[in-house]
Formats: C-alpha cells, structure tokens, sequence
C-alpha cells in the first residue's frame, strides 16, 4: 500500500468526484466472480501468466475468458505483453493500491 494515499480515506471526507470514478472503475471491473478469481490468479503469478494458462482454472471458454482479461487490462488492473503467439498478464503494480487507500480505515 502507498505511504501516502492519493486522496484521503473515504471515511474521513468526501471523496472528490475524480476519485470516486476511479474507485468505482475497480469496483465494477472487480465485481464479476470471474474477474475477481482472474485477478487473483494473475496477481499470485510473479512474472505474470499467460492467457493460455488461465482458461482451464476459471472454468470457462476461451472466448470469455478473453473478454473478462480485456476489461481488466482496460480498468488499469493488469498489464499485458505479447511473448511470441502468447498474450501474458501480470497484475499492475498500483493496481488496487489507490483504492485500498481510499478505504484504509486506519
């Protein structure tokens, strides 16, 4: 988690208008079953993981399982990079860290 978060937590202000989009982009990209479990295998990985490897763990068909990677590349969560006829992922390194910041309670 950040040292310093990028707006203060949301139990001690308002949040501004700018972090509440933001904060509610992670929440929507997050609040499939799919993607959340994506994310998670993903994020457990260091060094990523490739597309190919993930489809048989969610139980789900390839096509789908494309899509939901799509919209968590697009929401900022995960990064990607093609490695030959191969697309890896890996879990943005700020990915949840503004977020979680503006919910720290502490």
């Amino acid at each position: 988690m950040n040292a310093t978060p990028c707006c203060p937590p949301i139990t001690s202000a308002p949040l501004a208008e700018e972090a509440a989009v933001r904060l509610a982009e992670v929440f929507a990209v997050l609040a499939d079953p799919v993607r959340l479990r994506l994310f998670s295998l993903i994020a457990s990985q260091p060094g990523g993981t490739c597309a190919c490897d993930v489809v048989g763990l969610v139980d789900r068909s390839q096509p789908t399982v494309s899509h939901h990677l799509k919209v968590m590349h697009e929401g900022g969560l995960v990064t990607r990079e093609r490695r030959g006829r191969w697309i890896w992922y890996e879990a943005h390194p700020a990915a949840l860290a503004d977020a979680a910041s503006l919910l720290d309670c502490c």
